[in-house]
């Protein structure tokens, strides 16, 4: 698909009249290793065939540069226009030939609404050409309404959107048959609702009835107006956020008290901040603390029922020390005294004339001399009856 070059490049002149930019002269280099494709073929009938097919088959353009405005292209017809139909346009054209689409707009603070039309209208037929017409500041203040940004700011928004080839400055309101001819416009792209508008019901009624518009359809949901009221509905907090940013009350418009205000709800906000910052750590720490005590007891638990567990080998019924000799003739079974016996009679403070005897040696009681034993404090009454 040819794009329209600078100036300083010479435009190559086909049998038709149409002054053709070289491929590669304009802001999308075709990188292909081979040469240009050819035309595509048509039938005997001279109408052209089905090009999507043999569109397709080009590699998609590298963008070098923005689009150029059409006041400083060097793509001029110097031969009548040849007329197309949208069924021949749909069909497909040559590579050279490709269908010059025209979109007009205001296109103020340019969203993802207005890159989606233009993309449509970029893609309505296989081989196009997409103009973009954008109303002067005067112009529009006049039909619509202020703008927040200014034409040049505009123009350039619309220099930089990937779909567009060519930016007409300065559109008309409504499309006169003298703009039509000068840019050797085909078809114009724009929503299928009336836009009432100049003392008009519709601005685009002759051009519907001249066969050349295709509609598009609008995105639901954002629009310029609708970014406008956002900022209007929650001035405050984009004043606050203005002044964050190191901008003037001057520079805002706002009141020195106003200003205050804000700076005052600003330094409240960075408090509330720090705060909700402490809490959450705090949260987090306590979180920690209570997981780390978790781990302990349950480590202790664990622990426990280790130490229990040994202790019952050791000291249980059936342990290695279930039962130790307490005196007499070794293996003789009247003489020993079973370990945890001693512990379960302490346990339950059993009477010292029912506790053995061995416990009470072991208690340092003197069995063979209760007289002595009650002297030196030693002997628990009712102990002589162990003797």
């Amino acid at each position: 698909m040819p794009r329209s070059g600078p100036r300083s490049e010479e435009p190559a002149a086909g049998s038709d009249g149409w002054s053709r930019p070289l491929l590669g002269a304009s802001r999308r280099e075709w990188h292909s290793p081979g040469p240009p494709a050819p035309p595509s073929p048509r039938l005997s009938s001279g109408s052209p065939v089905n090009a999507k097919s043999h569109f397709s088959e080009l590699q998609s353009p590298t963008l070098t540069a923005p689009a150029p405005f059409a006041d400083e292209t060097s793509c001029q017809c110097q031969a009548p226009h040849e007329k197309l139909t949208i069924a021949q346009a749909r069909l497909g054209t040559p590579v050279d030939r490709p269908v010059r689409v025209y979109a007009d707009g205001i296109f103020d603070l340019f969203h993802a609404g207005h890159a989606r039309a233009l993309m449509q209208a970029k893609t309505l037929f296989p081989n196009s050409y997409l103009l973009v017409g954008v109303c002067s500041d005067d112009l529009t203040h006049k039909f619509k309404g202020f703008t927040v940004m200014n034409e040049t700011e505009r123009y350039e928004a619309l220099r930089h959107c990937r779909y567009v080839d060519e930016v007409i400055r300065d559109a008309p309101w409504t499309l006169t048959p003298e703009f039509l001819e000068k840019h050797k416009i085909d078809f114009v792209a724009h929503d299928d609702i009336p836009y009432s508008s100049a003392g008009s019901d519709d601005v685009y009624k002759h051009i519907k009835e001249a066969g050349m518009f295709v509609p598009t359809q609008r995105t639901e949901g954002i629009s310029t107006s609708d970014i406008i009221t956002r900022i209007v509905r929650d001035y405050d907090v984009y004043a606050r956020r203005n002044l964050q940013r190191g901008y003037t009350a001057k520079e805002l418009n706002v009141s020195f008290i106003s200003e205050k205000k804000y700076r005052f709800q600003n330094h409240v906000d960075k408090m509330k901040e720090k705060v909700k910052n402490v809490e959450e750590k705090s949260k987090e720490f306590v979180y920690k603390v209570e997981e780390k005590s978790h781990d302990l007891i349950q480590k202790w638990e664990e622990k426990s029922r280790e130490f229990i567990g040994n202790f019952l080998e050791l000291f249980g019924p059936d342990g290695a020390w279930c039962h130790v000799p307490w005196g007499g003739q070794e293996g003789n079974s009247s003489d020993e005294m079973p370990w945890f016996t001693s512990i379960v009679h302490i346990h339950l403070k059993l009477p010292l004339t029912q506790q053995p005897k061995e416990h009470l040696a072991c208690k340092g009681y003197d069995l063979l001399d209760p007289a002595r034993a009650q002297l030196e404090g030693k002997m628990h009454p009712g102990a002589e009856h162990h003797l």
